[in-house]
């Protein structure tokens, strides 16, 4: 077949929504996962055990499935969910189905839930149970059933989104500007599995990389009320500028320099100019 597929979780809205975009753009059809298939559904949104968030963000599968095939392209919207480990499964086995191969995935939703911005004395081992299931454990699985068809073929690309959380201490505290050691640490877990895939199966053909986007602003962290204390420390990019360098990493042979490594992804989109007008000239 000579149809391309890429396997993007998280792609109602956010980074993976333009990575799905930006993938489509470069030729490939669209396998699209998250939990909010249709517009207006609800979850909890909430990011501590305090007290529950549940609400409708902007954005679902279905529109980002439309965008893509007003553009001309092919997408097929699944509702998956983290720490749902038989839809995970069935994700992967519809696309599969429909597809019969999965040539990219991009490993770039997360666990949205209590315990994520908890401060330790008030982090519920339940909660730590569940980044954990969310950002390690089911990420782990999705690979898992990813990985074989690409070693078969001898070629694939697997992008995991990691944080800067995992690599250092924050300048303060969760919800001053700073994140809690579950999300910190869950991420932190996750980031070792590129390097280690890389070193198992070199020579295979298979590109694993990481990709830390530096602060985005999303939707979701701006209906959350989260944009302003985190850009005053960490400025900000859009969404297109790591959806583009994922595209980059994802389709063109120069990225093979960044096996096993990790992206700096705003850092990388200036170098190589992939967001036009992106930075902005400082004013002055």
């Amino acid at each position: 077949m000579s149809r391309r597929v890429a396997f993007v979780t998280g792609a109602s809205r956010g980074i993976g929504k333009q990575t799905a975009l930006a993938l489509a753009r470069r030729g490939y059809a669209l396998v699209l996962t998250a939990r909010t298939l249709h517009e207006g559904e609800s979850f909890d949104y909430s990011n501590t055990g305090k007290a529950a968030d549940v609400r409708a963000m902007p954005g679902s599968l279905e529109a980002t499935a439309e965008a893509i095939r007003a553009a001309g392209g092919e997408a097929l919207p699944i509702r998956m969910d983290l720490l749902d480990e038989a839809s995970i499964r069935e994700a992967v086995a519809l696309a599969l189905r429909s597809w019969k191969r999965i040539d990219v995935l991009v490993n770039n939703a997360i666990y949205q839930g209590p315990g994520t911005m908890d401060l330790v004395l008030d982090l519920a081992p339940s909660d730590l149970e569940r980044l954990y299931l969310g950002n390690a454990i089911h990420q782990l699985l999705l690979v898992q059933q990813v990985l074989p068809g690409m070693l078969e073929r001898g070629s694939g690309v697997i992008v995991d989104l990691v944080s800067q959380s995992a690599m250092g201490d924050p300048a303060a505290p969760a919800g001053q500007g700073g994140w809690g050691f579950g999300y910190a640490s869950s991420k932190a877990a996750f980031l070792r599995l590129a390097g280690i895939l890389a070193v198992e199966h070199a020579g295979s053909g298979v590109r694993f990389v990481n990709v830390e986007p530096g602060f985005v602003l999303t939707e979701t962290m701006a209906e959350r009320g989260m944009t302003e204390q985190f850009a005053k420390r960490y400025g900000g990019a859009p969404t297109e500028v790591p959806a583009e360098v994922i595209a980059w990493l994802a389709d063109d042979p120069a990225a093979d320099e960044w096996q096993g490594r990790t992206v700096f992804a705003q850092k990388l989109c200036k170098k190589l100019g992939l967001v036009p007008g992106w930075p902005p000239p400082k004013e002055g």
